[in-house]
């Protein structure tokens, strides 16, 4: 079942946290890949480092959606990121969903990414939306409910939850908004933030 969108905290830093054991599912054509999420960075309202500091674009626009929509972009021409918009229609904010423990259609996150090891699949922002074959023909797309790309609730408690500073940023760079679940070998980042 779809995460219902009323269920969704509006609140960049609470969704971060609350999507920490919930499902990421992708169908495509030669069947269903999906993954637990065990790692998020939230990009607040007025945060720096966020797509939406300097307004609405054409790019972006998708941030200032209702929440539950997926944001989709190429960082550095190479790698795209899956986002999750998190905030009230017109409002610009989003999720990172930076890794994810696979849990269904291995050969086919084998396949995408052309590695074997279960923990190289989906273990970082760029590897996940390769190994799910995420890319910006699905910025847009509502995330609350079945489709090509859907989030889904985890059948358990997530365990505990770690935070952190972000990876990889250099604007507003000391805030706590990366959030992870502790003692998974499925998240990203240096060991130092993973304790």
């Amino acid at each position: 079942m779809p995460l219902a969108r009323a269920e969704l905290p509006i609140d960049t830093a609470a969704l971060a946290r609350y999507l920490i054991g919930k499902i990421l599912v992708r169908e495509l054509p030669e069947g269903i890949a999906s993954g637990r999420i065990v790692e998020t960075e939230a990009y607040v309202v007025g945060d720096a480092a966020g797509h939406a500091f300097r307004g609405m674009t054409q790019r972006n626009r998708t941030l200032f959606l209702e929440r539950g929509r997926a944001y989709v972009y190429l960082a550095y021409g190479v790698s795209y990121m899956l986002n999750v918009s998190s905030e009230k229609p017109g409002v610009g904010a989003g999720v990172l969903i930076r890794a994810l423990e696979p849990l269904e259609g291995l050969p086919i996150m084998r396949l995408n990414r052309g590695v074997e090891r279960l923990r190289d699949l989906a273990w970082g922002p760029g590897r996940l939306a390769a190994a799910l074959r995420i890319d910006r023909s699905l910025d847009g797309l509502d995330l609350c409910r079945e489709g090509p790309l859907w989030l889904a609730r985890g059948e358990n408690e997530p365990g505990e939850i770690g935070q952190s500073i972000r990876i990889g940023i250099s604007q507003d760079a000391n805030r706590l908004l990366r959030f992870y679940l502790r003692g998974s070998p499925y998240v990203s980042g240096p060991r130092s933030l993973n304790e």
